[in-house]
């Protein structure tokens, strides 16, 4: 079920910006209309970002992970497979707008799959670069949660991200 509404505190993902969190609703002049925004503000920085409250889906907004997301995730990161075009270009392009698209998921899935092409032989630079990205991407929507399956899912990104680094 997408949620369409958020509340004050809400963690979201605002792609391509990352996890940020609804600091309220304002209202904006816009070509002489006003319209209702969410202020979305991204940890660590002074952005600030304004989602229209009537079409939030415009704009790739979706709720953060969650701890019960957990199970699905590490499943995906332990079996994903993707179907990657052989084709440099091909597979740059699908990459890149998996990664764009903020999906959780996706990027569970395309991170499982670079892991299990790097195991069998090193992966070459652009795809590499990728997979540290699309971990990275991740661990900012794992920051702030907790639980067992939470540290399950930390574990194994930070071990696929270390055991990358050698190889």
């Amino acid at each position: 079920m997408k949620q369409t509404a958020f509340q004050t505190g809400d963690r979201v993902v605002l792609p391509p910006y990352g996890v940020g969190r609804i600091r309220g609703t304002c209202q904006r002049s816009v070509a002489g209309e006003t319209h209702a925004y969410y202020q979305v503000e991204f940890p660590a920085t002074t952005s600030l970002a304004y989602v229209p409250v009537a079409a939030p889906q415009t704009t790739g907004i979706r709720t953060a992970l969650a701890a019960a997301d957990m199970p699905v995730l590490l499943h995906a990161l332990q079996t994903g497979q993707l179907n990657l075009p052989h084709q440099w270009s091909a597979r740059h392009r699908y990459v890149s707008d998996l990664m764009s698209s903020g999906n959780a998921h996706d990027l569970a899935v395309l991170i499982g799959e670079l892991h299990a092409r790097n195991q069998r032989r090193a992966l070459p630079d652009l795809d590499r670069q990728a997979f540290r990205r699309s971990i990275r991407l991740l661990q900012q929507e794992l920051e702030g949660l907790n639980g067992g399956e939470v540290t399950q899912v930390t574990d194994w990104l930070t071990a696929a991200a270390a055991e990358h680094a050698v190889s």
